[in-house]
């Protein structure tokens, strides 16, 4: 944020056909029960919830292939989100999406692109979600999310809103990344994104790593985007996920990575996905997610 008292709109999208479990679309109604209108109010941020309307083909729409499944209703969402976005933009505010499942940020940054064209993103997530049809064990779209705005994958998310790639992959970076695909592991060796696994968080610990990442998306940007899986977080801090892979983020390297991010002075956006109430114990995960947006918008212990 580059104004401590920039309007906020939250963007909650209920939806999971994106993923293998159901729950996902739970997360947007459990993260606001959870608390964060009161905390915008706390950080005295000026804050809105977006009209979201549910478009209403999106039950009715069965297009699906086993490689890429519920391919209709995740396209039909990504359009409505991208639309909300770009609206959100226009009034400059800071949007800020409530997942929902990963393939949520297709739309988000669609929108997002369609007014901040240098886009830098910092994607902090347990899975690198840079699989196409072609590599995709499971054909589950939010694990292509990344790679659609990449401009890997079917042309119909790749070229949403007209635009392909929507990202440069010299601006993009992944944190937290423990759990990788063999066509993810080729894809980021062949296009040259950024990742920071683990290994390297353990290595040089989550201050220099997350130095190193917004320097990566921030150069020669307009602004950065951060793509936050609530899975890149340990299962035992937030066991309300439907991906879970020990030996994530603990609690105070997550609550980092959000505070330097806001002291960056570059985040243009935010999505926060894959919280699942239905896998979550007493709202424990949703909870953390109200928590880690105050870090991103300023919350600080002293």
């Amino acid at each position: 944020m580059n104004n401590e008292r920039q309007q906020v709109t939250v963007l909650p999208v209920p939806f999971h056909y994106g993923a293998s479990k159901p729950g996902a679309s739970g997360g947007p109604e459990a993260v606001l029960q959870a608390g964060l209108a009161e905390k915008l109010r706390h950080l005295n941020l000026p804050h809105s919830l977006f009209p979201w309307k549910e478009p209403a083909e999106l039950a009715t729409d069965r297009r699906s292939l086993e490689r890429m499944r519920n391919w209709g209703r995740v396209l039909t969402m990504s359009e409505a989100v991208a639309e909300a976005v770009q609206s959100i933009m226009e009034s400059e505010a800071l949007p800020l999406t409530i997942g929902g499942d990963h393939s949520v940020s297709i739309g988000t940054i669609a929108g997002v692109t369609a007014h901040v064209q240098q886009l830098g993103v910092v994607w902090i997530d347990a899975h690198a979600d840079l699989n196409t049809p072609q590599t995709s064990h499971t054909g589950n779209l939010h694990g292509m999310a990344l790679a659609a705005s990449l401009g890997l994958g079917d042309t119909r998310f790749t070229e949403l809103l007209g635009r392909s790639p929507k990202l440069q992959p010299k601006r993009v970076v992944l944190v937290g990344v423990r759990e990788l695909d063999e066509g993810e592991k080729k894809h980021i060796y062949e296009t040259g994104v950024t990742c920071f696994t683990m290994h390297d968080i353990d290595r040089h610990g989550m201050g220099r790593v997350m130095e190193k990442a917004i320097a990566i998306a921030s150069y020669g940007s307009e602004g950065v985007h951060v793509s936050f899986d609530i899975d890149s977080v340990d299962p035992g801090e937030a066991p309300g996920t439907g991906t879970p892979v020990r030996g994530g983020l603990n609690y105070r390297e997550a609550h980092l990575a959000m505070e330097m991010l806001y002291d960056c002075g570059m985040v243009t956006s935010a999505d926060i996905v894959e919280v699942n109430p239905l896998l979550d114990t007493n709202g424990r995960t949703a909870r953390l997610a109200v928590e880690l947006i105050g870090s991103l918008l300023g919350e600080r212990i002293l």
